[in-house]
């Protein structure tokens, strides 16, 4: 789409595996289409723009985002990443639907891709679920951000970033 307006007339009408969006809008940023997107599908969104500022990718990991890429990238790269993503939602890698833990109120299903915590569903991203459903399989030991990485992403962490506490502090709320 070429602007946020039509890209939201196709969320709203279309069952969507993924979005990838573009910062750099002319009627509204992608940062605000992520957050409006958010708002009622659960979709992994990947942002893909030539801002590469440590506070714009931690903003749109914040407002949603799964992922951050920053222009130039390897067309090969972002492939490698849309295949994970859509492989963790519902596609090679689906769970068996006895994958279900409970932790003090807490129930986490991976078949339903499914969370609730004192019976009220929480709203969570894929990559927030595959976060969450790492440390409640791992509770007791610590997990590592690198880890958590390679785990939720499905690919090895190479470099110092903050991706997987932006994510962190959204589970946290």
């Amino acid at each position: 789409c070429g602007t946020a307006a039509e890209a939201l007339e196709i969320v709203a009408r279309e069952e969507l595996s993924l979005a990838i969006l573009d910062v750099m809008l002319p009627d509204m940023d992608g940062f605000a289409l992520c957050q409006r997107i958010r708002e009622n599908h659960l979709f992994p969104i990947l942002m893909l723009t030539a801002r590469g500022e440590d506070t714009d990718k931690i903003t749109g990991l914040t407002l949603g985002a799964d992922d951050y890429v920053t222009k130039p990238f390897s067309p090969l790269d972002l492939v490698a990443r849309v295949k994970s993503y859509l492989r963790y939602n519902g596609g090679e890698g689906a769970a068996p639907e006895d994958d279900e833990i409970d932790i003090r109120g807490l129930s986490i299903s991976q078949a339903r891709h499914r969370c609730t915590l004192n019976g009220q569903e929480l709203k969570l991203t894929p990559l927030e679920f595959r976060i969450l459903w790492t440390l409640c399989q791992r509770r007791g030991s610590v997990v590592s951000s690198e880890e958590l990485f390679e785990s939720a992403w499905g690919e090895k962490y190479l470099d110092n970033n903050n991706t997987v506490m932006a994510h962190i502090g959204r589970l946290r709320e």
